[in-house]
């Protein structure tokens, strides 16, 4: 298994190389260069295996055995998810009116992030173990991927880890999770600005290759292919739990699968877009808040940012420059990289791109869309409670809206993607006049110490930013260097 870039100008890294990189060095994201298609009977196959065992066989399929062993993958993969509140890792709450909400919350961060970044830290730990180096992890987050990269990477010795967050556009809970960890390897930024102002110059330090090289920086965003990667499992794991397939005829057509997946940066979407181009027969459904850009660029083709982002009840997709978008084009637009890196080069100058009406037409033949106020957020979190006593975080309201305003045929299995606890947005839960008993490990971060800098806006914030971080990145490197370890 190779990976090239969406853009066309890398090709041949193995998954090491890639696990170790944010953006590739032609600007683009990591791809495998052939997806592997799963035949009926493998699916078959894999009917009744726990959600790890299935991490595992997907995983397999993308990392050689050359350089993570078979018996060494299970070893990680189950350490990384052995730490979840629930003992399958996941579950599927099945409501009334075919309503099943697949939670993927039951991690330390209460967030999805959490199944893939511990599998992730996991793999890169690995390989820093076995060849006596380090790296520096690079994460700027809307509110989830700071708080998983942190928990799951905080106190280790290959890894060094510098967070950037929106100060005041993420619960407070979102923002214990971070600021209370005290680690010596563990450094957080409070930013006076959104997710996407914060990725101006993360994108500007991860495009310095002299900075990346001698410093080992990488992302643990869902930039990081292995993310994606690893999000491909919980898409399976619900066609196989949802989809009917075990009453299907075995020399018959596989049964369709409806996915709704709330969507803001587009990681968990792509995902779900690979998983449909290896056979599973999916359809996929982005449901967006008031940031609608994806929504915009599957009804109109219009890949254009709005002026400002949006506050919403779900701040976790306040996002209006949906990167993984540029994994869905490349797949949509047959790897094309050419015409991948015109699209995205032409959108990251202008923060706009009008999609040719074909491929609008391919994208809406592949994913549906559709949009939420913050007032249908709260009208989903009343019903969903009214019908079910089952409570919804502001984020999976945005997907099950779709359930009760969206006809459907009842032949179809629907699946709705939870990807956060309902205790991470108190304000969203309170707002709908409902109630939720917080978990005793939220209730004990209001007793923590906490240690964070800020970031404050300035005339000329994003190279302020950027100076600030490059000098964090240096100084953490040259503390580690004093101490005989060295760097990627």
């Amino acid at each position: 298994m190779q990976y090239c870039s969406t853009r066309g100008g890398v090709h041949g890294r193995d998954f090491r190389d890639v696990l170790f990189s944010g953006y590739a060095p032609d600007g683009g994201m990591f791809m495998p260069e052939s997806v592997p298609v799963l035949s009926p009977d493998t699916l078959r196959g894999w009917m009744g295996l726990t959600y790890t065992k299935l991490v595992v066989e997907v995983a397999s399929l993308f990392i050689p055995t050359q350089l993570i062993p078979r018996e060494d993958l299970e070893v990680l993969v189950g350490e990384a998810l052995s730490g979840f509140s629930v003992p399958e890792v996941l579950r599927i709450a099945r409501l009334k009116e075919g309503l099943s909400v697949l939670e993927l919350f039951h991690g330390d961060t209460l967030a999805f992030k959490d199944l893939a970044m511990t599998c992730t830290v996991r793999f890169l730990d690995y390989f820093l173990q076995k060849e006596n180096r380090r790296a520096t992890v690079l994460v700027g987050t809307s509110g989830d991927t700071g708080g998983s990269a942190i928990q799951s990477a905080k106190g280790l010795s290959g890894l060094d880890v510098v967070v950037v967050y929106p100060r005041g556009r993420i619960t407070p809970v979102q923002e214990k999770h971070m600021i209370t960890c005290l680690e010596d390897n563990v450094h957080v930024f409070a930013a006076d600005g959104s997710s996407d102002d914060i990725d101006q110059p993360l994108r500007h330090l991860f495009a310095d290759q002299e900075l990346v090289r001698s410093h080992g920086l990488m992302s643990l965003n869902s930039v990081n292919w292995s993310r994606v990667m690893i999000q491909l499992a919980h898409f399976i794991y619900a066609y196989l739990e949802l989809s009917g397939m075990e009453q299907a005829e075995t020399d018959g057509d596989l049964p369709e699968l409806e996915v709704v997946v709330p969507t803001g940066g587009a990681g968990n979407i792509a995902a779900g877009y690979i998983v449909k181009q290896m056979g599973l027969p999916l359809k996929l459904v982005a449901m967006v808040n008031s940031n609608d850009i994806v929504h915009r660029t599957v009804t109109s083709g219009d890949f254009s940012m709005a002026a400002n982002v949006t506050q919403t009840l779900a701040p976790a997709i306040d996002i209006q420059d949906p990167y993984n978008m540029e994994r869905v084009f490349w797949l949509l637009l047959g790897r094309d990289g050419a015409s991948v890196k015109n699209m995205m080069e032409e959108f990251q100058q202008s923060h706009r791109h009008s999609l040719q009406e074909n491929n609008r037409e391919l994208l809406s033949q592949v994913l549906s869309s559709g949009t939420v106020t913050d007032e249908g957020i709260l009208e989903t979190m009343r019903r969903c409670w009214e019908e079910n006593q089952y409570v919804l975080c502001p984020h999976t309201a945005v997907a099950v809206w779709h359930h009760y305003h969206c006809s459907h045929s009842p032949r179809l299995n629907r699946c709705y993607i939870a990807t956060a606890s309902p205790a991470k947005f108190q304000a969203a839960v309170q707002k709908a006049g409902l109630t939720f008993d917080l978990p005793e490990a939220v209730l004990a971060l209001d007793k923590l110490a906490i240690r964070y800098e800020n970031l404050e806006r300035s005339q000329n914030w994003s190279k302020d930013w950027e100076d600030r971080l490059r000098e964090k990145i240096q100084s953490v490197s040259l503390a580690r260097k004093s101490r005989g370890t060295y760097y990627i």
